[in-house]
């Protein structure tokens, strides 16, 4: 057992602005356990928050993580994009570990979340309601957001609620 002091912080004000800057945008990383293999994959995708500021995304029936959720809803996003200079480890990140929900087509949330989606990612209307297309709420459990060299911050989901 180590004896070493934990690097990763708690968060506080600035961590926790920096980690709703980051869930401002507009793609993440999602990474998944592959239910055939049970090995993990990863896949880029578009990232919102709904209006609760729930993370979610719209995913097509055709992609590999679409089944890898289903069976398995336990995932991890990464947020954040290297700068145009500089060494990419240098610039921010969060990671959000997550469980995955569904919605279904009859939900009774479907309607204002589709609007909501619509809003911040308008392409997406040529496909949204095609019937292998599905909402996906992500439920965060925890995250770790490295906020650049020496600054690492553990945050829980209360800290990711909206401000």
């Amino acid at each position: 057992m180590s004896t070493r002091p934990d690097p990763v912080a708690p968060a506080d004000a600035a961590a926790r602005a920096l980690a709703h800057d980051l869930m401002a945008l507009p793609h993440a990383a999602l990474a998944y356990t592959d239910p055939e293999t049970g090995t993990p994959g990863i896949s880029r995708i578009a990232f919102g928050r709904a209006p609760t500021g729930q993370p979610m995304t719209l995913i097509s029936a055709l992609a590999p993580h679409f089944a890898a959720l289903h069976a398995a809803p336990a995932c991890a996003l990464l947020l954040g994009e290297p700068g145009a200079k500089g060494d990419p480890l240098t610039h921010p990140r969060l990671m959000l570990r997550a469980t995955a929900q569904f919605i279904t087509p009859d939900d009774p949330c479907r309607p204002g979340l589709r609007s909501h989606w619509l809003q911040n990612h308008p392409k997406s209307k040529l496909y949204i309601d095609f019937a292998d297309f599905a909402l996906v709420l992500f439920t965060p459990t925890e995250a770790v957001l490295n906020g650049g060299f020496g600054r690492a911050f553990r945050l829980g989901p209360a800290d990711l609620q909206p401000r």
